[in-house]
């Protein structure tokens, strides 16, 4: 198992025994959750625990490539097929062959794309662009997105067809504020790590900056928790990272001192209410479905909330 995946939650603890019962088949797997989570570690630690470890493993991000390429970058193409394929180009299942293709953020993937996706997952083949030669592959399939795909298909952006293909099994990874228990052990393992980078060894961190790294909501998750290590790795003076380390977004709010107003007042129970869920709201970009289902409550119940903004 990839030790990298740091993590004592229930929640982790779960996905990883997922992780384990998939490896051993090529059973196609879907990876969900926000931007940030650790979705192609999953990938990762599937792969490596494998039968297929060691075999070509390729990668791409359809977020990343214009949807004009993105069809030649995964099937390739033959030369002359379009202005600029000066030479034949093989794609990434054909360099994947035998081994496993991870697509990031699918749910950005086009519809024309889609349907020839479709077709290499159900009969095993397909044609680089422009190309009339039918190439067989064996490839297995790992996807991943940050989208709602049940929110893409009844848009009429994500073929239903192709969902139901690619979730054979969906492993779901939880935003890291739904798995505080696991907070405080990735930020030592980050800390150990940028540690040995940097050349500072024996590093801790403070009290205090344990408190503000524990309550701080992380809307960015691991990668945001990461990178927020690192800095204070590099900008520490000492051998103990302290609050003064650490960016002022995390230490903008104080959680003992969250309900009072000053002059001895507190908030009420309406005015507290009013502003968690404007912090759920801030955490999914306003997305009102998504702060409904955080806040387990009906989407019309919240827009009563919000004076139906």
């Amino acid at each position: 198992m990839d030790t990298r995946i740091i993590g004592k939650s229930k929640a982790i603890r779960n996905i990883l025994e997922v992780v384990e019962k998939v490896a051993d088949s090529d059973v196609t797997v879907l990876i969900t959750g926000e931007s940030g989570t650790g979705k192609e570690m999953i990938s990762e630690a599937i792969v490596n625990s494998s039968p297929r470890s060691g075999k070509p493993f390729i990668k791409i991000n359809c977020a990343a490539i214009p949807a004009d390429l993105l069809e030649s970058q995964i099937f390739g193409h033959e030369k002359g097929s379009f202005t600029g394929a000066i030479a034949r180009q093989e794609g990434c299942f054909e360099r994947a062959n035998s081994g496993v293709l991870f697509l990031d953020e699918i749910g950005e993937m086009s519809l024309t794309t889609q349907t020839k996706l479709l077709r290499v997952i159900q009969e095993k083949e397909f044609e680089r662009v422009g190309g009339k030669e039918t190439i067989k592959v064996d490839v297995r399939l790992i996807a991943a997105t940050n989208k709602d795909l049940h929110e893409e298909i009844k848009k009429g952006t994500f073929r239903e067809d192709l969902y139901y293909r690619l979730n054979v099994v969906e492993i779901h990874l939880p935003p890291l504020r739904n798995r505080k228990d696991d907070v405080i052990s990735i930020a030592e393992h980050f800390l150990g790590y940028f540690s040995n980078k940097y050349k500072k060894q024996n590093m801790t961190f403070s009290p205090q900056a344990y408190e503000y790294i524990e309550k701080y909501s992380w809307p960015g998750n691991v990668r945001e928790l990461r990178n927020i290590v690192e800095r204070a790795v590099v900008l520490s003076n000492g051998h103990c990272i302290d609050p003064n380390d650490l960016p002022e977004k995390i230490k903008c709010v104080q959680p003992d001192e969250f309900f009072f107003l000053g002059d001895g007042k507190v908030m009420t129970l309406a005015e507290l209410e009013n502003v968690y869920i404007k912090k759920i709201l801030d955490m999914v970009d306003g997305n009102k479905l998504k702060a409904s289902r955080l806040l387990d409550i009906d989407p019309k119940t919240l827009r009563s909330k919000l004076g139906n903004k």
